[in-house]
């Protein structure tokens, strides 16, 4: 006989799968574009422009730049992949079947939140990869995290976060170029002003403490961090605003499914 706890995890599971099955199959456009973005990052910026730059912590310029592009590539991701589940879903009609789905907002929320983490630690692992070609090929030597466990720490809360802002940007929106603009217009410059080709000990005082509010520096410095150990901003700190951070998307995510319009576009 089929136990209650069955009942709630099996169509979980069965979520989670789903989501994670969606984005393997159309892999060239989620997992090896941005891998071929990163590249050209590096490329351009890492390896023919960083030989010019000098950084305050003496680091090579390629170095420095590698974890926030992993960062940078994981969070895109991870939000791009409930998002455009929620509004796939909104476009066919399936949306509204979640309702009937034996499962609570609780569980829709985690469970499409770990098809996106899964996705961005894909990205995420497979752009270091690159990274530390592009780096041996350079510099000469191997790069070693030096906090792997910390790295850990900051990809997974960061990637859940940024899952569940995109179920909130998604059931907001009610059409596609909704979800593109909050991503052009506030995902996007938070990103670029996060401190991924730039140190904040670089700026003047006053743009020091602008970027300050943004939490993307604490998520971008926590990976960096786990990766190189160093960072902008004091490590313990940077674990709690991220804390903060997946905190509230979950109550945003949560109160988008509960309140948010389900109907078909």
């Amino acid at each position: 006989m089929t136990s209650q706890r069955d009942l709630v995890w099996t169509p979980f599971w069965a979520l989670t799968f789903r989501e994670v099955k969606r984005f393997l199959k159309v892999a060239v456009q989620t997992v090896y574009m941005p891998i071929v973005n990163s590249g050209l990052y590096l490329l351009i910026f890492g390896v023919s422009i960083g030989q010019y730059i000098t950084l305050p912590n003496g680091l090579p310029y390629l170095a420095f730049l590698i974890p926030g592009l992993v960062m940078m590539g994981a969070l895109n991701n991870a939000l791009m992949n409930s998002s455009s589940s929620i509004i796939t879903a909104k476009f066919s009609g399936e949306l509204e079947d979640i309702r009937v789905v034996p499962l609570s907002t609780q569980n829709i929320v985690w469970a499409m939140a770990f098809g996106a983490l899964v996705r961005g630690l894909l990205v995420g692992i497979v752009t270091f990869i690159v990274g530390a070609g592009f780096y041996w090929l350079q510099i000469g030597d191997l790069l070693s995290i030096k906090h792997p466990f910390l790295l850990l720490y900051f990809l997974c809360v960061g990637n859940l976060a940024f899952g569940k802002l995109g179920i909130a940007v998604a059931i907001w929106a009610r059409n596609f170029d909704h979800v593109a603009t909050a991503t052009a217009l506030i995902i996007t410059p938070l990103l670029y002003l996060g401190g991924v080709f730039y140190s904040l000990k670089s700026l003047s005082p006053f743009w020091q403490t602008v970027s300050h509010f943004n939490p993307l520096v604490y998520m971008i410095n926590g990976v960096r961090y786990g990766i190189l150990g160093v960072s902008d901003v004091n490590i313990t700190l940077c674990a709690v605003i991220v804390a903060i951070a997946l905190i509230f998307s979950h109550v945003l995510a949560l109160a988008s499914l509960r309140y948010g319009s389900y109907n078909r576009w």
